[in-house]
Parts: C-alpha cells; sequence; structure tokens
C-alpha cells in the first residue's frame, strides 16, 4: 500500500505542453475590459514531479529532505575550500616572489648567480 496521493491526471492544454490537471490556470472570463496581470516571474508553481519519483521509488522523504539540506551544503563547503586553496596559492606565489627579490637585492652578485641558477632550473623543468 501506498501512503502517497495519487497523481493528478496529465492534460494537454490548448498551446500543445503538458500539466497536471491539479495545476491548471484559472480560465477567466472574457471581458471588454483588458484585465491587468500581475504576475510574480520569479515564483513558479511548484512542481511535484522530482518528489513523487523520488518517494515513489522508495527511498522515502528522510533522504529526500538530506538532499535538499545537504545539496547546497556540500555546494558551500566546496567553495570555501577551493577560496582556501586559491588564497593559499597566492600567498605562495607573493612569497616566493619577495625571497627572490631580496636575495637578489642584499646578495650582490653572489645572490644575483643564485638567483639567476633557480630560474636556469625553472626553465630546465
Amino acid at each position: 500500500m501506498s501512503n502517497l496521493p495519487e497523481p493528478a491526471p496529465i492534460v494537454r492544454l490548448p498551446d500543445g505542453t503538458y500539466a497536471y490537471a491539479d495545476q491548471l490556470p484559472a480560465v477567466q472570463p472574457t471581458a471588454a475590459v483588458p484585465q491587468v496581470v500581475h504576475q510574480h516571474i520569479h515564483q513558479a508553481p511548484p512542481d511535484r514531479t522530482v518528489q513523487r519519483i523520488a518517494l515513489g521509488s522508495g527511498i522515502g522523504a528522510g533522504t529526500v529532505a538530506a538532499g535538499v539540506y545537504f545539496g547546497p551544503l556540500l555546494v558551500g563547503a566546496l567553495t570555501a575550500i577551493a577560496a582556501n586553496l586559491a588564497l593559499l596559492a597566492f600567498l605562495a606565489a607573493v612569497l616566493s616572489w619577495g625571497v627572490v627579490t631580496v636575495v637578489r637585492s642584499i646578495g650582490g652578485p653572489d645572490g644575483r648567480r643564485a638567483a639567476k641558477s633557480i630560474a636556469k632550473a625553472r626553465k630546465r623543468r
């Protein structure tokens, strides 16, 4: 026995698209006065297809809720990790540039030769 509600029948609209019968647009009476339509574009009608498929496959509401909760949380955590790694790479580049600059300026001819040998070693790789 399934404790899920029966899905509403699917109907074909005049424009050729399909919709659930419980989500049909309201029929507006024809009037001589044009009506002002106040539509919220960002608020889409609820689409229960994914929930029906997920719950119908037997994984349970808890799993669906966990996916809804932990999905964005995982994306946020991975983004934070990537930002930390980018910051560490930037710091490593700045610090190595600083060390090379200090060695060149303070070391005199020996420092310049050391910097050139390091540059040659990097080019060989």
